[in-house]
């Protein structure tokens, strides 16, 4: 089966071997009639699809176009062709009485794949398809690699991802998706401009990793002979602006991480961070639905979206549920009465959840809600109140210290946002930074690191604040119904090949 395989791919590398040596014999025919192979500027003047839609207009006018030419088929001296371009594709028609016998014998040296400008006069064939009669046509760039055979199917995953220009060439919806994307990212910033919140940029290298529990990539600078770290979350230096005295500001951008890669991981990803000055957890978590269900309104015209089948309703208020509420209702199991880290470890025990030692109650309370929840979570859940022990940054809660005034938003099982009411007691955050420096010293790379300038501007008074992250890429997968990350990502990070 093996020897097979090689077989195979043998042959298919010296089928292509061939294809790119006929393509390379072309571009020097060209060449040689003194004309440039890989053109120069291109004055265009429609989009195929604006030709398509204003047809009754631009009937018998001229056009030009300029595109991928993805198909040819005729014979003798008149052929048929579809020209792509960012808007869709449109037919064109070169006939030798028109174009000249010179120019439609260069036509000839054209493939599948060419870049080319075409001009012409805008006409329905008896078949009724929207077309350009070709007068003449320039050489753009000429393609010395042959498309896939199935230009209109690329279905190789690997290669999709690995080689995502070629995937944007020959599968239009995932063009389109992309095309969404930008429009969602537009729409979360428009829902948060319109309510008054600041766009800001703050550090991508930061000298201490701080914002959430994640391990860092780090990085050297060369000048400051010093270490940094790309940030995994912008968090600290967004309140450091309230504290300065903006009262709402988000950033939108990339942060990075350096764990695991599946169906809903990257090393680097998008997130929006948002902080509202005089707020908390349950402000920030109304601004949760709204922005998400707002999004899907301008985007699709809905807030009932169909995903991976499952219908989902992201009509605001969302369900809510404390943790211990999640593991009673879906594991039958009351954590409201554990009292000491042993009953909670025979609890996971039961249940057949890993911890560490290291874990308290909190923390196994959070593996236990991981394990046995978060599967259940179909439509739009809040789950709130976590424990203290796994919110380093979080307000506690008035009633009950152990736990924080904090949510997660879960949407299919996968946290779309998490958002609490900003600790801004100093001292208290001191004081959860050293439990967490001694995490870090016990081998948790992943515990918070002590940060003494944020401590330091918390002594100048952070107002009570409402913090929130929304997953971008998540958002997107969600209202374009992709099923991995890596879908909604122009370029996801693959191993290499060797």
């Amino acid at each position: 089966m093996a020897e097979q395989e090689a077989l195979k791919d043998s042959q298919a590398a010296e089928e292509l071997n061939e294809l790119m040596r006929a393509r390379r014999e072309k571009m020097e025919k060209i060449a040689a009639l003194g004309i440039e192979p890989f053109g120069r500027k291109y004055d265009f003047t429609h989009h195929a699809q604006t030709i398509i839609e204003q047809y009754n207009e631009l009937e018998g006018q001229t056009v030009r176009v300029a595109g991928r030419l993805m198909a040819v088929r005729g014979h003798g001296k008149a052929s048929f062709g579809h020209v792509m371009d960012m808007s869709g594709k449109i037919q064109v028609y070169f006939r030798q009485d028109v174009m000249g016998e010179t120019a439609y014998e260069q036509f000839r040296l054209l493939d599948i794949g060419d870049i080319i400008g075409v001009e012409g006069v805008v006409f329905t064939t008896q078949k009724g398809e929207i077309t350009i009669k070709v007068n003449k046509f320039e050489f753009l760039a000429k393609s010395l690699r042959p498309l896939p055979e199935k230009w209109h199917g690329l279905k190789d995953v690997e290669t999709r991802y690995r080689q995502r220009y070629l995937d944007l060439i020959v599968n239009p919806d995932v063009r389109n998706d992309f095309v969404m994307r930008s429009k969602i990212i537009k729409a979360v910033r428009q829902q948060l401009d319109d309510r008054g919140f600041l766009e800001v940029e703050t550090p991508m290298m930061h000298p201490i990793a701080g914002g959430a529990a994640a391990r860092p990539f780090v990085t050297h600078h060369n000048a400051l002979d010093m270490k940094l770290y790309m940030r995994i979350a912008p968090e600290l230096y967004l309140k450091r602006l309230i504290v300065g005295g903006f009262e709402k500001v988000y950033e939108l951008g990339r942060v990075f991480r350096n764990e695991g890669i599946d169906i809903k991981h990257n090393p680097e990803f998008t997130i929006v961070e948002l902080y509202q000055a005089f707020a908390d957890y349950q402000d920030v978590m109304r601004l949760t639905e709204e922005v998400v269900a707002g999004v899907a309104q301008t985007i699709l015209g809905t807030t009932k979206i169909t995903y991976q089948g499952q219908e989902i309703d992201l009509t605001p208020p969302w369900n809510r549920l404390t943790m211990p509420e999640a593991i009673k209702k879906y594991a039958g199991v009351d954590f409201s009465v554990v009292k000491t880290v042993a009953e909670a470890r025979t609890i996971a025990d039961k249940l057949g959840v890993k911890y560490e030692q290291k874990h308290g109650i909190g923390g196994i309370l959070n593996a236990v809600f991981e394990e046995v929840c978060e599967e259940h979570l179909i439509q739009p859940t809040f789950i709130i109140g976590h424990p203290t022990e796994i919110s380093p940054l979080a307000k506690r809660n008035k009633e009950n210290p152990e736990i924080t005034d904090r949510f997660e938003a879960f949407i299919f099982a996968r946290e779309i946002a998490n958002g609490f009411s900003e600790l801004n007691d100093p001292i208290d955050q001191h004081g959860r930074f050293a439990d967490q420096l001694a995490q870090r010293m016990a081998g948790d790379d992943e515990a918070h690191m002590m940060d003494e300038d944020y401590i330091n501007a918390l002594e100048y008074g952070l107002p009570p604040t409402g913090g929130l992250g929304i997953g971008i890429d998540r958002l997107v997968m969600f209202l374009t119904d992709s099923y991995s990350i890596r879908d909604v990502l122009l370029f996801p990070h693959m191993r290499q090949r060797e």
